[in-house]
C-alpha cells in the first residue's frame, strides 16, 4: 500500500497526500474506502462529526441487492433481466439519476461488491422471507435483501465508543427477527423467534462478547475491514472545500486536531456523506418542512453537496426524501419511524377529518408521499388509531420506553380514551365521522378485503401481519377499548436528493460533463431509486454498490 505523506506548510496548516480521500463514514463511504484500499491505494476518510457510521449505523442495516451471490447460492431464482424489469416498473424515468445506464450499473456490480466484501471477511445472511415492496409487479421477488450477521464489537476496540451504532440496536438482533419478534407473545412463530434471540444473547455472554446487529453490525464490520486494510479515519474533520486544478478535483480542505489541513488526493475524491436531513434552511427551501422529524444522523447538513455545488456540480431530486410515517419528536426523544406497527392488525391511520386516505401498510415512501400530498387537500394532523389488542398482542418499538410514552401524552402527541367517541373529542375530530370510518374498516376486516385502499392485498402488506388473524392477517377490527391515538407525521430516513452522478459514480455538471476526480454515492447523491423504494435496503444497497463502483473506476484510472 502506498504510504501517506504529510508536510507542515505553516504554523496552523498541514498538507497531507493520499491516493483517495473519502468524505463521510457511512455505508457508501466505507464501501468506497475498502474497495480502494483493497486495490492497493492509500485512503483517508474524513467524518465531519465526532462519531462515525452516519445514518447507516443507526439503520436496519439491510441491503437490497437483486440477483446477489447469496441468492444464487441458494437457488432463489433471480436474474439480471428480472431485476432490471422490476426497476423499470417501479422507478421508471425520474430524470438522469434514474437512467437505464445507472440501473444497469447497479445491478451489474452487485456481485462484485458482495464477492469483495465477503473475501474481506464480512459475513452476510439473506432476509429470505422479506419481499420486495411491490412483489406483484413484473420482476418482483421475495428475499432480495441481505444483511451482515451480528458482529462482536470487541474486534474494533475503543472505536465502538465513537460509533453512531449506539443510537441503533446495540444487540445481536437481525432485520428478519423483527417481523416475528413483534408478535413474540401472541403467536407460536413469534415465541420461537424470541427464544432464538434469547439463545443468541446467552451464547454471546458465554463467549464474553458484545455482539451488535443491523446497521451497527454493518458499519462495525466495515470499520474492522478498513482497519485491517490500513484505511485512516479522521473524526471531527468536516470537508467544506474541494480543491481544483486544471478542471480536476485534486484534494480537499478540512480541519484535523484543531488545524486547517490540505489533503491532496492523487487518484480522486469520493463524496460518501449523508444528505441534508437536518439543514433546516435547505429543508424549508426544497421541501417546505423543517426536518425535525428526520431519523437521519444529526450530522447530515448537506456540506458535501454544497462543496460540490461550489465547483459546478449539478443536483437533482432535492425535493424528495426517504419518507415514512413517524411519531414526531418530543423533548430529548427523537422521532419514531414506523414500519411494522402500522401494518399489524387493529390499527388505521386517519386524517384531521377522521377519514382514512391511504393503505396504511404500503411502502413507507409511498405512505409519506400520500401524507404530504393529502395534506394539501385536508390540512391538519394525522393519527394512528388502535384498539387495546394492538398494545397487548404486539411488540411496538415506539412504546417500549414508558418515559417516552408519558412525554408524548403530556405533549398531546398521544391520547387514550375508553370509547372512540371520547377519543375523537380529544383529537378534535367529529365523533360520528371517526366512528363511521372505523365501522367501514371493520367490515373490510371481517370480509378480508379492503375495498377502499387494498390494504392486505400485497405479499408485502401481509409480511408484518398476524397469521392468527383471519380472513386477512393484515386487517383486524378496531372495536375493543381503551382506544389509543398517536400523532403521525411525514418523517424520513434521510433526504434522497444530491449531486448528479453517472453510471461510474462520477459527479456531473449541469451540461452533463464530468467533473474529473470527483465521485459520489449515498444520500449526498441523487438516488438511482428516483421517487420510490423498490425493496428493503434500497438506500444502503445502491449506496454500497455505487461507492464500490466509484473506487474501482478511480483505481483503474479509466477515462470514458
Amino acid at each position: 500500500m502506498q504510504t501517506e505523506k504529510s508536510r507542515t506548510t505553516g504554523q496552523d496548516a498541514t498538507e497531507h497526500s493520499y491516493d483517495v480521500v473519502v468524505v463521510g463514514s457511512g455505508a457508501a463511504a466505507f464501501a468506497a474506502a475498502v474497495t480502494a484500499a483493497d486495490a492497493g491505494l492509500s485512503v483517508l476518510m474524513c467524518e465531519s462529526t465526532d462519531r462515525w457510521g452516519g445514518s447507516s449505523a443507526m439503520s436496519g442495516g439491510g441491503l437490497w441487492l437483486p440477483n446477489n451471490p447469496l441468492m444464487q447460492r441458494d437457488g432463489a431464482g433471480d436474474s439480471r433481466e428480472e431485476a432490471l424489469a422490476y426497476l423499470e416498473e417501479t422507478i421508471g424515468d425520474a430524470g438522469p439519476a434514474t437512467s437505464r445506464a445507472r440501473k444497469e450499473a447497479f445491478v451489474d456490480n452487485i456481485g462484485s461488491f458482495v464477492d469483495l466484501t465477503e473475501r474481506l471477511s464480512m459475513r452476510y445472511a439473506r432476509g429470505a422471507d422479506y419481499p420486495d415492496y411491490y412483489p406483484e409487479l413484473p420482476g418482483g421477488k421475495v428475499g432480495r435483501a441481505i444483511e451482515v450477521e451480528p458482529f462482536d464489537i470487541g474486534q474494533i476496540g475503543a472505536w465502538w465508543k465513537s460509533s453512531r451504532g449506539q443510537d441503533g440496536v446495540p444487540a445481536p438482533v437481525k432485520t428478519d427477527d423483527f417481523w416475528l419478534l413483534q408478535r413474540a407473545w401472541s403467536t407460536p412463530g413469534g415465541m420461537i423467534r424470541g427464544a432464538q434471540v434469547v439463545g443468541r444473547l446467552v451464547a454471546m455472554l458465554a463467549r464474553r462478547q458484545h455482539q451488535v446487529g443491523m446497521g451497527a453490525a454493518l458499519m462495525s464490520s466495515f470499520l474492522h475491514v478498513a482497519q485491517r486494510l490500513g484505511v485512516e479515519l479522521w473524526l471531527s474533520a468536516p470537508v467544506e472545500v474541494l480543491l481544483v486544478e486544471d478542471d480536476r478535483v485534486v484534494g480537499v480542505r478540512t480541519r484535523h486536531e484543531g488545524r486547517e489541513v490540505t489533503v491532496r488526493a492523487t487518484k480522486g475524491v469520493v463524496l460518501g456523506g449523508g444528505g441534508f436531513d437536518h439543514n433546516e434552511a435547505w429543508r424549508e427551501e426544497h421541501q417546505g418542512i423543517d426536518g425535525s422529524a428526520s431519523s437521519g444522523s444529526k450530522g447530515n447538513l448537506g456540506t458535501a453537496i454544497e462543496a460540490a455545488q461550489q465547483i459546478g456540480a449539478a443536483v437533482d431530486l432535492m425535493e424528495d426524501a426517504w419518507w415514512g410515517g413517524s411519531i414526531p419528536p418530543v423533548g430529548d426523544h427523537g422521532p419514531a419511524f414506523l414500519v411494522s406497527e402500522r401494518s399489524v392488525p387493529h390499527s388505521i391511520i386517519v386524517d384531521a377529518a377522521g377519514d382514512r386516505f391511504a393503505n396504511e401498510s404500503e411502502s413507507y415512501v409511498d405512505l409519506g408521499h400520500h401524507m404530504r400530498d393529502h395534506a394539501e387537500e385536508v390540512p391538519g394532523r394525522y393519527w394512528m388509531v388502535t384498539d387495546v389488542r394492538h398494545a397487548v398482542k404486539y411488540m411496538r418499538s415506539y412504546a417500549l420506553d414508558p418515559r417516552v410514552t408519558t412525554a408524548r401524552t403530556k405533549a398531546g402527541i398521544r391520547h387514550i380514551a375508553p370509547t372512540l367517541g371520547e377519543l375523537a373529542g380529544k383529537l378534535g375530530i367529529d365523533a360520528a365521522r371517526l366512528e363511521a370510518t372505523v365501522e367501514r374498516f371493520n367490515g373490510f376486516a371481517r370480509t378480508g378485503i379492503d375495498q377502499d385502499f387494498g390494504r392486505g392485498n400485497s405479499v408485502y402488506d401481509r409480511y408484518y401481519g398476524d397469521p392468527l388473524v383471519r380472513p386477512n392477517n393484515n386487517l383486524g377490527t378496531i372495536e375493543r377499548g381503551p382506544f389509543t391515538a398517536v400523532e403521525i407525521v411525514a418523517g424520513d430516513l434521510g433526504t434522497k436528493g444530491g449531486v448528479l452522478t453517472d453510471e461510474h459514480a462520477r459527479v456531473l455538471r449541469e451540461d452533463g460533463s464530468v467533473i474529473e476526480g470527483l465521485y459520489a454515492s449515498g444520500n449526498c447523491s441523487a438516488s438511482v431509486m428516483g421517487h420510490t423504494y423498490p425493496g428493503p435496503g434500497s438506500t444502503l444497497g445502491p449506496a454500497c454498490v455505487f461507492g464500490h463502483i466509484a473506487a474501482r473506476h478511480l483505481a483503474d484510472g479509466t477515462k470514458e
